[in-house]
């Protein structure tokens, strides 16, 4: 390409007006031919009044002649509007390259500085703090579009290509951290925190050098397994800003009606999930104020007398906490009678974002950070292998994207419990926090992506696995993020109802044909696995492939809020 001249592009550049000069343009061209409009009504009507009338005639041939003008005048202001444009923009081309040249991203900001946007409760008035936080990303700079997670729009082609298009310049501090995560090295916070700001060139480089691990790592087998989840209840006395799914005293007719399953509902639903191939149910709920340790307990029991060969993935670190409390018993004690009684695997989740000044704002009341890791390191320490997670892209920035990762790798290397790390972005069509004014829109795709690949840089070579969330990303974006270090698609669900009450536009259940479409569009190898990432029976992989049509689930109606029994709820405190 043939670079103009500096102080020839340099002097077009000053020349073209500013965008609110362009702004002024469309509006006067647009006035004048409202009058030209009207001009024309105006003299048609005085030629159906006397078509001979000498004066009519005079008026007609003056306002020809006014048009002619107009129209010139029209005409030149729209090539004037042209050129000024494609000034502009040529200006902002070459001011992008020389930036990309320089190892730099050239980036569109908000009128108020990145770093004021975040802190609008400080720096902004009240009439604008929303607006703001609802326009900006995790760095604080404007959204590029409208891609927001659980919601349908398809991701835009251009950041779709960039995940697998060959960089051209990459920054030295970029390739500089991806080289030292590739040899297995521990990151910093702020280099973490570097990736995740990453855009152009370096998004590319992260995103390729995250599959090229993948691939050394897991090859190239993309796995998933075949579940049911059952969400026993949406009775909730915690008040999480992000949940739309729980019910509580003051939301009972909204989203649905309160529930609590009977035995004979579980039952059923796990025996349907048998025959249809499913290996593992997996179960959380609401905190519900009448459950204690023995509830879970309960539960349990009810799923193995159902199906004995069922693996059960169930209780969240608060679930389990609050178990504990109740029971009146130490948490080591109470993980083994859960163990004891059938429990096979525990879900991360709960943990949200793992950094206390987030979880003050996203669930005060709920298990703060301290309190996750020493029930997972419990866990761990008794026998069992749980998964870990994040929700993010909400009020979070990135550092404590960073934070999260460096301390879940921490647990890892002490104790090796985890079996994959799972980004879940926040969905916000319905979440209280969202609606309040007070949270993003969930991550960018940008940041969803990456989330992906710098999972798998920063936990390498400790978890080796690394899931994509097709109910929040959609069945595009799970294929994107195939190409950026994901090697599992996690579960068919059946089920599927917090992230739809969160008003997600993705369906209940991904089929196993439809698991093995989305990764055969990414040109990749689909395996059928375990819970715990081991093989499968074929008689299992047979039933759901030949699954029948789901029947409709049956909410147990929940009573009313009385306490059968007084006492004191179990909150946490997050300082």
């Amino acid at each position: 390409m043939t670079r103009k001249p500096a102080k020839k592009a340099a002097a077009k550049a000053t020349a073209a007006p500013a965008p609110e000069t362009m702004d002024e343009h469309r509006r006067s061209m647009i006035s004048r031919l409202r009058r030209i409009e009207g001009q024309l009504r105006g003299i048609q009507g005085m030629i159906q009044a006397d078509a001979n009338c000498e004066a009519v005639a005079q008026q007609v041939a003056a306002a020809r002649r006014a048009l002619k003008k107009e129209i010139a005048q029209v005409r030149e202001a729209h090539r004037l509007l042209a050129d000024a444009m494609e000034s502009t923009q040529g200006a902002l081309t070459e001011l992008a390259e020389a930036t990309r040249d320089a190892g730099k991203y050239l980036h569109e900001r908000l009128t108020v500085y990145p770093a004021y946007a975040h802190d609008g409760e400080k720096w902004l008035d009240a009439r604008f703090r929303t607006p703001v936080l609802q326009a900006i990303d995790g760095a604080g700079l404007p959204r590029s579009n409208d891609w927001s997670p659980g919601e349908a729009a398809v991701p835009a082609a251009e950041e779709l290509a960039l995940i697998t298009r060959a960089p051209l310049r990459i920054s030295a501090e970029v390739q500089a951290i991806c080289a030292r995560a590739s040899a297995g090295e521990t990151l910093t916070e702020g280099e973490v925190a570097r990736l995740f700001a990453a855009r152009g060139d370096d998004f590319s480089h992260i995103c390729q050098t995250a599959d090229a691990l993948r691939r050394a790592t897991v090859g190239d087998a993309v796995s998933y397994v075949v579940n049911r989840n059952i969400n026993y209840t949406n009775v909730c006395y915690f008040k999480c800003q992000f949940c739309a799914f729980s019910k509580g005293k003051h939301s009972e007719d909204l989203r649905g009606k309160p529930y609590d399953l009977d035995p004979a509902e579980i039952t059923r639903r796990v025996k349907e999930a048998w025959a249809r191939g499913a290996t593992e149910v997996c179960m959380q709920g609401g905190i519900h104020p009448q459950y204690t340790g023995q509830t879970y307990l309960d539960i349990l029991d009810i799923v193995k007398a159902a199906e004995p060969e069922m693996h059960v993935h169930a209780f969240s670190p608060l679930e389990v906490w609050q178990g504990a409390a109740t029971a009146g018993v130490p948490l080591r004690q109470f993980l083994s009678e859960l163990r004891a009684a059938g429990l096979g695997t525990l879900p991360g989740t709960a943990a949200e974002v793992l950094d206390d000044e987030v979880r003050k704002i996203l669930c005060p009341d709920k298990i703060n950070t301290a309190q996750w890791f020493e029930v997972m390191r419990t866990a761990h320490e008794v026998g069992f292998r749980t998964t870990s997670t994040i929700m993010y892209g909400h009020v979070d920035r990135y550092e404590h994207w960073a934070r999260h990762l460096l301390r879940i790798r921490a647990l890892q290397a002490e104790t090796g419990g985890f079996t994959e790390f799972v980004p879940l972005p926040f969905v916000h069509m319905e979440a209280p926090l969202y609606l309040k004014g007070r949270a993003r829109r969930g991550p960018t795709f940008r940041e969803a992506v990456l989330m992906h690949a710098v999972a798998r840089l920063t936990l390498y070579p400790l978890i080796t696995n690394i899931q994509a969330s097709w109910v929040k990303m959609g069945h595009e974006g799970v294929v994107a993020c195939l190409a950026a270090g994901v090697n599992d698609l996690g579960g068919t669900l059946m089920n599927e109802s917090i992230t739809r009450a969160a008003g997600s536009a993705h369906g209940q259940e991904t089929s196993p044909e439809e698991m093995l479409a989305m990764i055969a569009a990414a040109g990749r190898e689909a395996v059928q696995r375990s819970t715990t990432y081991g093989p499968v029976a074929e008689e299992r992989i047979a039933a759901g492939k030949n699954a029948p049509a789901l029947t409709d689930i049956v909410n147990t109606p929940a009573p009313k809020y009385e306490r059968h029994a007084r006492r004191e709820l179990v909150r946490s405190s997050v300082g």
